[in-house]
């Protein structure tokens, strides 16, 4: 079995799909979505240099370890 994922473009596609999904060929399920991925692929859309997910993960790493740094 092969797993694919589909950005529909046309609503008659989704009927497509659908009435194949009827006919027991395919089997539909829905992926959730990442609220960070949506997040960075909004502000990476609008940015002019967007950073990568390696530099956030940095970031965010440096302010977890000071945060939770012995005191």
């Amino acid at each position: 079995m092969e797993a694919l994922k589909i950005e529909i473009l046309n609503p008659k596609a989704l009927q497509l799909i659908k009435g194949m999904q009827e006919l027991k060929l395919i089997k539909v399920t829905d992926e959730p979505v990442s609220t960070l991925k949506a997040y960075l692929k909004k502000m990476r859309r609008t940015a002019s240099t967007a950073p990568s997910l390696e530099e956030i993960t940095k970031v965010v790493d440096e302010v977890r370890a000071k945060r939770y740094a012995k005191k």
